[in-house]
């Protein structure tokens, strides 16, 4: 006798002994599993379609409706409801089917939550699907519904094409090329949308925005040297429903400081004993990472490099000057951004004699 025959068959023991207590009162309630034993409904159901079907993917219930941990969920039951797009209605029940079993198991590989996928390739074109599970750990003891995922199926669009990304100061620039054919080659004969969608890591993609028919997008909500993902995906538009299509490989960029600092001002130089000195103001700007002094002799356009200076200076002496040569100094900021970002040159300072 399996796991599961043992149980069914425990449950209709229990459930006779019922009886026999309730004397002459005759049948009331099936038994109600303890809460003890129920898991915390599904809350992460998702879904990826492509040209062949659906993927779903959940993860196990670690945990009761009472927090005690659960270790092995035995079961799932996977809903399952299609109706034809053109018999759709928004306010009516959900027709969902008899319960499809899903196998359980451990709830943890290892250290790791598991995750349950499961496939359809059965989808009929232009039908609206929706899908709920609910996990068991016993048969008298299953979790509410999760939430359920929504998703209308056709022979999808293909991918938009040649997608490119151009990054700026905390910006992403994304463009691609339209689409105008189906997964199966034949003609696009609808409306299509894109949804941009971004990652931090290369996993756990997230939409960035509603989807919009423009073929280019431009991402501002993004910080500096943190390296992202994007891929878009095509959505066909069908009687107001979005067909989700196919999804182009993911690209990744890193935004970057494109913006030098402000130039110094203030400068000014002085002949002393030791040599020329240069001075300026104190940049009022915490990304400056340090100033660039420069010199030019009269008879020449070309500037020579003195020194880097340290942002909590604001002083540079030049002990290298010759007899009658008369020097042009100029100073630079610049940033902490790799590389860094260098501010125009400064108001030439010389000295007056």
């Amino acid at each position: 006798m399996n796991t599961t025959s043992v149980v069914r068959t425990a449950g209709t023991l229990l459930l006779g002994a019922s009886f026999l207590f309730a004397g002459g009162c005759g049948y009331k309630d099936l038994p109600v599993a303890p809460s003890t034993v129920v898991p915390v409904a599904i809350s992460d159901l998702l879904y990826k379609v492509d040209d062949k079907g659906v993927q779903l993917t959940w993860s196990f219930p670690v945990e009761t409706i009472q927090g005690t941990p659960i270790e092995e969920i035995s079961s799932f039951d996977l809903y399952r409801a299609e109706v034809p797009l053109a018999d759709y209605c928004g306010g009516c029940p959900i027709p969902f089917g008899k319960a499809i079993e899903v196998n359980g198991g451990a709830s943890y590989d290892g250290t790791l939550r598991r995750k349950m996928t499961y496939e359809n390739t059965a989808l009929q074109s232009g039908y609206k699907y929706f899908y709920k599970v609910k996990s068991r750990t016993s048969w008298l003891a299953a979790s509410d519904d999760s939430n359920v995922i929504t998703f209308v199926w056709f022979q999808p669009a293909k991918a938009p094409a040649a997608l490119t990304a151009t990054v700026g100061d905390r910006k992403v620039v994304l463009k691609w090329q339209p689409v105008t054919e189906l997964t199966d080659g034949s003609k696009l004969q609808r409306p299509v949308k894109y949804q941009v969608m971004r990652s931090a890591g290369g996993k756990d993609y997230v939409k960035v925005g509603e989807p919009f028919t423009a073929t280019s997008f431009t991402d501002t909500s993004v910080l500096n040297g943190q390296k992202y993902f994007y891929t878009v995906q095509s959505l066909m538009v069908l009687d107001g429903e979005l067909v989700e299509g196919a999804v182009t490989n993911d690209i990744a960029v890193s935004p970057k400081d494109m913006t030098p600092p402000v130039a110094p001002t203030g400068v000014t130089a002085v002949a002393t004993a030791v040599g020329t000195k240069i001075f300026w103001d104190k940049a009022d700007d915490s990304d400056v990472a340090g100033y660039r002094v420069y010199r030019r002799a009269a008879n020449k356009d070309v500037y020579e490099f003195l020194a880097n200076i340290s942002p909590e200076y604001t002083l540079y002496v030049d002990k290298n000057v010759g007899g009658d040569i008369r020097y042009y100094y100029a100073v630079t900021a610049f940033d902490r951004s790799t590389p860094a970002n260098e501010s125009r040159k400064s108001r030439e300072a010389t000295v007056r004699y």
